[in-house]
């Protein structure tokens, strides 16, 4: 293509799909086709991260309220739906804080806590850690979808939007921890991929979320977010000197709660 050509339509959406198509394999268990597997680079997924999320978040939320819906309890809906959300994601953020629960605080070292984190067996801290975040999740959708199913699935969608996106400070902010790991072959996020993907994840919650809290009540659970992601990355770094894939999707997990934990107490 020369210098003055104009892209053709196709060659203008082709990047950006395939942005989102690795997106989807990293984050997800979700049918992408057959084509090529390229290696996952966190700088093209963090702009189209959101969209991901939505496809990724959309069948477990649409459950959550057709169960709600149908007369079954709010608590056993709530349950199937996070169970349907850990199949499409391969369980990869609760195996995260799994790990990241057994490194942080089951090592003396920042070595020996970057060796507990490698090792894929789960110690009595992440077991709990995982018991924890998944209880704390279920509790708070299903209090919001007995008050109202319809609002328990959009702000659930928003949630994990805002928390898949926020997530990635972590690469944004800190370096690998260590070379030879998944945070180091993805790469980082430079700033202004992570400030575009968070303006969209920020926009899609308000959009999904914003009929149910309000405008002031959403900036109240973005705050409590940043704060959540903020001292969560000071851990990191004063604990093993930089970030992992296991402390990134540990941080999803946390602000995930933490949203939801706000917008629980707004609806209900």
């Amino acid at each position: 293509m020369s210098q003055g050509d104009t892209p053709s339509p196709a060659a203008r959406f082709a990047r950006p799909l395939a942005d989102l198509v690795m997106a989807l394999r990293f984050f997800s268990r979700l049918p992408t086709g057959k084509g090529t597997h390229e290696k996952p680079d966190l700088g093209r997924i963090a702009p189209v991260l959101p969209l991901a999320s939505l496809a990724i978040g959309a069948g477990p939320a649409a459950l959550l309220f057709v169960f709600v819906h149908a007369g079954f309890p709010a608590l056993f809906s709530a349950l199937l739906a996070v169970a349907a959300a850990a199949l499409v994601t391969g369980a990869m953020s609760e195996d995260a804080i799994a790990d990241a629960a057994d490194g942080l605080f089951g090592g003396a070292t920042s070595a020996r806590r970057l060796e507990i984190m490698k090792d894929s067996r789960h110690g009595s801290y992440g077991v709990l850690a995982i018991v924890f975040v998944v209880g704390l999740k279920v509790a708070a959708l299903a209090a919001i979808a007995g008050h109202n199913p319809l609002a328990a699935t959009l702000v659930w969608l928003a949630a994990t939007t805002m928390a898949r996106s926020g997530a990635l400070y972590l690469p944004m902010r800190l370096p690998p921890a260590r070379t030879d790991g998944a945070a180091a072959a993805a790469g980082g996020v430079p700033g202004n991929a992570f400030a575009l993907g968070n303006v969209l994840a920020l926009v899609l919650g308000l959009v999904l979320a914003g009929a149910f809290t309000g405008i002031w009540g959403f900036v109240l659970a973005s705050g409590c977010a940043a704060v959540v992601a903020l001292g969560w990355a000071r851990l990191c770094r004063r604990l093993v000197g930089g970030q992992t894939g296991d402390l990134t999707g540990a941080a999803q997990v946390l602000l995930e709660i933490a949203i939801l934990g706000v917008f629980m107490r707004l609806i209900v």
